[in-house]
């Protein structure tokens, strides 16, 4: 939903506007501010109502981890097998 609206905002601008309405908005400061929003609307919606879903999200996320860390290896591996015509 952000992103639509950021999108409409961009939308309507002349390129030359761009890096002037883009400066404050890549800020360290807003950046941080986002992310600290973030946080604070996550542990309002699952923290505070005792919720099991933060369980979910780092198992999944952490599943999820593995798979992209694993992910070379994995193609290498499958790149050699179908070369050599592995078992």
């Amino acid at each position: 939903m952000a992103l639509r609206t950021f999108f409409n905002e961009v939308k309507g601008l002349k390129v030359k506007d761009l890096p002037t309405y883009l400066k404050p908005v890549l800020s360290i400061d807003s950046i941080k501010n986002a992310a600290k929003r973030g946080l604070d609307a996550y542990h309002a919606k699952y923290i505070e109502t005792n919720s099991i879903e933060p369980v979910f999200h780092i198992c999944f996320g952490g599943m999820a981890f593995s798979y992209l860390i694993a992910l070379p290896e994995e193609r290498r591996h499958l790149e050699h097998q179908q070369k050599h015509g592995g078992h």
